[in-house]
């Protein structure tokens, strides 16, 4: 593991770059592409993983429509690494007629990352972000720096900033 913004995925580097954030990017030899696998890879607990993970959402009167997604419009839904997002909570936070995960196509040209490396800001394309307010459970989070070998570590109320998130409660509910 090596400290460096040189080890960023560079569209990452430039968006650290811009935003004034001096974070430790750490790259890691063996793929951190899972919550689990990074939590190893970094000695923390799976909650403190943020996962960025990016749906398509149709029929939202608070989404930009636009002809050309028939796949639906990319939303970003930042989750702690423990949790799984609850989609029907998701498209009620949207008012969208329907929600679905985003195909890893989808994923790279709304983000321009590979799904298993996708940072919470930083993308190619602005989208509305929905951070699940659990995430503010730690004093600080863990998310991918643009490859699926590459963290950095935040606090939580900063990243969720940086990211232009909401705060909403869409992971799933435990019986």
């Amino acid at each position: 593991m090596t400290p460096s913004h040189a080890d960023a995925h560079p569209q990452f580097a430039a968006a650290l770059k811009e935003l004034g954030l001096n974070v430790e990017v750490r790259r890691f030899p063996d793929e951190t592409r899972t919550a689990q696998q990074a939590a190893e890879a970094i000695g923390c607990a799976v909650s403190e993983i943020v996962k960025s993970l990016i749906f398509a959402a149709w029929g939202s009167p608070l989404l930009e429509q636009s002809p050309e997604l028939g796949e639906g419009v990319p939303v970003l839904v930042l989750m702690d690494g423990a949790s799984r997002v609850d989609v029907e909570r998701v498209r009620e936070e949207l008012g969208a007629e329907r929600v679905s995960r985003a195909d890893a196509r989808l994923v790279r040209e709304t983000t321009g990352y590979a799904i298993g490396g996708v940072p919470p800001f930083g993308h190619r394309t602005r989208t509305r972000v929905l951070a699940d307010r659990g995430l503010l459970d730690h004093e600080v989070v863990w998310a991918a720096a643009g490859t699926p070998h590459t963290v950095f570590a935040l606090d939580p109320k900063s990243l969720i900033a940086h990211a232009g998130g909401t705060l909403v409660d869409v992971r799933e509910r435990t019986a």
